[in-house]
């Protein structure tokens, strides 16, 4: 007969008070499985921590969220955010799903044009397009996204200079009853900002204006501040239209689409409080059709959608360093997985789970990460079962931001491996070495000498 694991004593304090909806029932379920693949053998193979994506989740998300769009509207088109993860086989997934490319540098600009994308089909936003980066765009034929008046002011300069018409639209910030309003990007729609910059573009002649942009925000709960901001493009469009007899040809609604992660300090969780891609997806489509534009002047629909598309895609995985009590007696439990690689713990209540079965009692834990760093944290509270050193844990939805604000700070950054439709692994991304890390320093001579290192 095998031999049960020993479990230890547990006195636990009861808090009184009302269970949940879900009643009093406290085990947690293991994630043994991603796609079909053990935790295990992933770990073992490919080392601990280690960040998987999965192809499959990812193209159906997409497809999942294209077919919610484009049921409602007529002409939908999606552009990958690169800044939410630019690792390439990521941003080829959506790009041979119809996905363009959205970019908000030069480095990603270059990174589109890497992968394949046509100039054409990048949309170029953010506020610090170098001037090389603009010449590079207009003569790909990209679409540039103005925001501010300094930008307008250059692209006319480079026009008159013979570098090409720029294919533009305004990014507009406005108004939609979200706290706080994102004014720092774009022109303002209320103040008239916004429609200055319009006249000038219309009346210099020197460029195209193809499109009117907004991006409301990040983590957008409420799909009616949507509507809002397509009603007020609308209405932009249709100005344009009467006054100068322009046609707008696209209308790009921007990213801010929830994933089903919880905010920290949120009291419902972001499974229950994040819409859902028909909420979204109804409230654009009919702010646009019921406006004034002009039936056969509909405008395509630009979604730039990242977080809402990746996130639950991706895991990290990795593997319990220690236990230890806290002065309060408390339980911590250390885990090889820092804030340096997970940043987005600062904002979220990540989901975290062991992937191994494990006792059925549970403990308030706080869950740090190996850093010599106080605020090295991944979970503040979480009710948790007692891991072993040793023992995994995988932390879902983490596809978004994670591997482009990740930092090389104290440990290398780890292997990145995604699994295809049919449960093979690749390595998308290798870990980090010591050559890896020293390849672009440069040391004085004076302090290469053996002279130098005696003093």
């Amino acid at each position: 007969m095998e031999k049960k694991p020993f479990e230890r004593p547990l006195i636990k304090r009861l808090n009184a008070g009302m269970p949940s909806k879900f009643g009093m029932h406290t085990h947690i379920e293991a994630l043994t499985e991603i796609d079909g693949l053990k935790v295990e053998d992933l770990v073992a193979e490919h080392g601990s921590p280690l960040y998987v994506l999965s192809e499959r989740i990812l193209r159906k998300t997409y497809r999942d969220a294209y077919n919610v769009f484009s049921t409602r509207y007529p002409r939908v088109q999606f552009a990958w955010s690169y800044k939410t993860n630019y690792l390439d086989a990521v941003c080829n997934v959506f790009h041979q799903e119809g996905a363009w490319a959205e970019v908000v540098s030069g480095f990603e600009y270059e990174k589109a044009v890497r992968n394949g994308v046509p100039g054409s089909r990048i949309i170029f936003n953010g506020p610090d397009k170098q001037e090389e980066d603009l010449k590079l765009a207009i003569q790909n034929g990209s679409l540039i996204h103005i925001d501010h008046f300094d930008e307008l002011y250059l692209l006319l300069e480079l026009a008159e200079k013979g570098t090409g018409k720029p294919k533009v639209a305004i990014r507009i910030n406005m108004d939609t009853g979200i706290y706080p309003q994102w004014d720092r990007f774009g022109f303002n729609y209320e103040n008239g900002e916004a429609w200055e910059a319009l006249n000038r573009i219309l009346l210099s002649e020197k460029m195209e204006l193809v499109g009117l942009h907004t991006h409301i925000g990040t983590y957008i709960l409420t799909a009616d501040a949507y509507r809002i901001a397509a009603s007020k493009l609308a209405i932009l469009a249709t100005g344009i239209e009467r006054k100068y007899g322009k046609v707008i040809r696209y209308i790009d609604i921007g990213g801010g689409f929830a994933s089903k992660n919880t905010l920290k300090g949120a009291y419902i969780p972001g499974t229950d409080a994040a819409p859902s891609f028909e909420e979204y997806a109804d409230a654009v489509s009919s702010a646009l059709i019921k406006s004034d534009i002009k039936p056969e002047n509909l405008p395509l629909l630009v979604l730039e959608t990242g977080r809402a598309l990746v996130d639950d895609a991706g895991f990290l995985l990795g593997t319990v360093l220690a236990n230890k009590r806290l002065a309060d007696g408390r339980r911590a439990t250390i885990a090889d997985i820092g804030v340096n690689l997970l940043f987005t713990s600062f904002w979220y209540q990540h989901e975290v789970l062991p992937a191994q079965e494990v006792s059925q009692h549970t403990e308030d834990t706080t869950l740090y990460g190996p850093l010599c760093m106080n605020i090295d944290v991944i979970r503040d509270a979480i009710d948790f079962p007692l891991l072993k050193k040793g023992d995994h844990i995988v932390i879902k939805r983490i596809g978004a931001y994670n591997m482009t604000q990740w930092l090389q700070f104290i440990t290398y950054r780890p292997r990145v491996v995604m699994i295809d439709e049919s449960g093979k692994v690749h390595v998308i991304r290798e870990r980090e070495d010591l050559e890896h890390l020293i390849r672009l320093e440069r040391i004085p001579a004076h302090l290469k000498s053996d002279d130098a290192r005696k003093k």
